[in-house]
């Protein structure tokens, strides 16, 4: 059966995205003032086998994010996160897999690979329809949230960057319990240390 995995890139003190500068919209924001959390995307010589030649990572980071990108038959992600990228002008972060939009409200001019779902338990059983038997993704803060409280995660992915952003928008938010984590692998590499766990039930 396919996994519900969560994978972002963090700063040390959790945050997926900075501070949003004095005066500016904070919709459509993208990462504030923390796009060094992407730069291990670019800093190697090995092109992605699954996005091809704009991204350049090292050995070690493109042994990981290759393998997770090519698990993946379907991503979700929530309003926040879908508003913040500008809706996704190819209709999803990932070049083979579509997107479920978890939303309660309608979303004008939706791109033909997005599906809309309004609670998290619609939005992982149609990705896992969608995803035909492969992994299904999960990103954003608040998304991530609702699924592991749902107890719908199977594996979280930390591409940790060793930076402390001290402000913006955390990863994860107010959880009605604990989750426990078992490590599964770590893998460091230029900027950044692949922190994989698995969600213990």
């Amino acid at each position: 059966m396919s996994k519900v995995v969560a994978a972002l890139a963090v700063s040390v003190d959790g945050y997926i995205s900075g501070r949003t500068p004095e005066g500016a919209d904070e919709l459509g924001r993208g990462l504030g003032d923390a796009g060094m959390l992407f730069d291990w995307y670019f800093n190697g010589d090995t092109p992605s086998k699954v996005f091809g030649d704009g991204f350049k990572l090292s050995p070690e980071s493109a042994r990981i994010f290759d393998e997770l990108a090519g698990r993946d038959g379907a991503v979700i992600c929530g309003r926040t996160t879908y508003e913040h990228s500008g809706h996704f002008s190819d209709g999803s972060p990932h070049p083979d897999a579509p997107l479920v939009v978890l939303t309660h409200r309608p979303v004008p001019e939706l791109h033909p690979r997005q599906t809309i779902a309004s609670t998290v338990e619609a939005a992982v059983e149609i990705a896992r329809k969608l995803a035909g038997g492969k992994d299904v993704g999960i990103m954003g803060g608040g998304a991530v949230t609702s699924a592991l409280a749902a107890g719908l995660v199977d594996e979280i992915v930390l591409h940790q960057v060793p930076i402390l952003l001290g402000g913006g928008h955390p990863f994860f938010r107010t959880l009605p319990q604990h989750v426990e984590l078992r490590l599964l692998e770590a893998v460091p590499a230029p900027g950044v240390t692949h922190l994989r766990y698995e969600v213990v039930r």
